[in-house]
């Protein structure tokens, strides 16, 4: 995948700003009270959720990916990088979005919130996003995975950081805020006991992906994800690995094809078809739109465990 850099003068920014243009991006969703005493920016959906549940009423919160787009090919307008100079503080993912990775470094906001430094990634094989021979991070050149929120596990672990950080940043607001911290922690702990549960006794332990997501999801619960392309969801898969997958889902049992809301699914289902097996959607929660099963990170992840116990053979 290739990233194109944009380096904004400062000056420009500010002009952007004095105009008016950094109050609302033109892409962006407005997730709270619009009369919200703490101005957050949030990078994408699954961050924008967390700052939605743990500041309630007390945070205004705005997202840089609209919704239907793609996160990992965002590319931040100038509009965009003046929201940032303008807001109390941004949450957002290292190593998901260069984009927004460097717009946030160069930004002059006095809270900036990585929620990879709230946890701890991983290396799960073939994890690298393609910059087009840019220099990157250490972190990015060592291809770890950002996709932790689709453990909920790692998830709340981060959560508790937001809600510290949060409580930091705005102190009148602290014990609310650590209060809905609590709450979304309990829930995420409750909904990470479903998964186990739902999945303990299955048929098969592996399951087809469009896209390398799944990798702390099947680290958790004892699963095995192969996907048709790395962690790009626009990549193409080389014709050897899709012989290779055909060959392992007769050998494991493999029963379907997964594919997402938000990137073709054209290649999982011509898997499925010359492999002769079904196709049904895993969302990545990379973002809530029309099609998906559910309209917040809960309800998408019940309809995730609801086809993954269909596919694996849940007993």
């Amino acid at each position: 995948m290739n990233v194109r850099r944009s380096h904004i003068p400062r000056v420009a920014l500010a002009a952007v700003a004095a105009l008016g243009l950094g109050t609302l991006s033109a892409c962006s969703t407005d997730s709270a009270a619009a009369g919200g005493d703490f101005d957050v920016v949030a990078s994408f959906y699954p961050m924008q959720f967390l700052a939605e549940r743990i500041g309630g009423d007390h945070v205004h919160v705005t997202t840089l990916t609209e919704p239907g787009q793609e996160p990992h090919e965002l590319e931040l307008s100038l509009r965009q990088r003046a929201q940032l100079d303008e807001s109390d503080a941004a949450l957002f993912l290292r190593g998901l979005q260069p984009s927004v990775d460097e717009a946030i470094d160069q930004a002059g906001l006095k809270t900036k919130i990585d929620a990879a430094d709230l946890t701890k990634l991983e290396d799960h094989g073939g994890a690298e996003h393609d910059h087009g021979g840019e220099e990157h991070s250490e972190e990015e050149s060592h291809g770890l995975d950002p996709h932790v929120w689709l453990d909920p596990v790692r998830y709340a672990e981060i959560a508790e950081g937001v809600g510290s950080a949060f409580a930091k940043a705005d102190p009148d607001h602290a014990a609310d805020y650590r209060k809905n911290t609590d709450a979304l922690v309990d829930r995420l702990h409750a909904l990470d006991t479903e998964f186990r549960d739902g999945l303990k006794n299955t048929k098969t332990k592996v399951f087809f992906t469009n896209h390398a997501s799944f990798g702390y999801f099947a680290e958790r619960y004892g699963l095995t994800q192969e996907a048709i392309s790395g962690v790009d969801p626009e990549s193409e898969p080389s014709p050897a690995r899709i012989r290779e997958l055909r060959t392992e889902a007769r050998a494991d049992g493999v029963t379907t094809v997964f594919y997402e809301t938000l990137v073709s699914g054209k290649t999982a289902k011509t898997l499925a078809r010359d492999a002769g097996l079904r196709t049904d959607v895993l969302d990545p929660l990379e973002g809530i739109t029309g099609t998906s099963r559910g309209d917040d990170y809960f309800a998408v992840m019940e309809a995730n465990l609801t086809a993954l116990k269909k596919a694996l053979g849940a007993r």
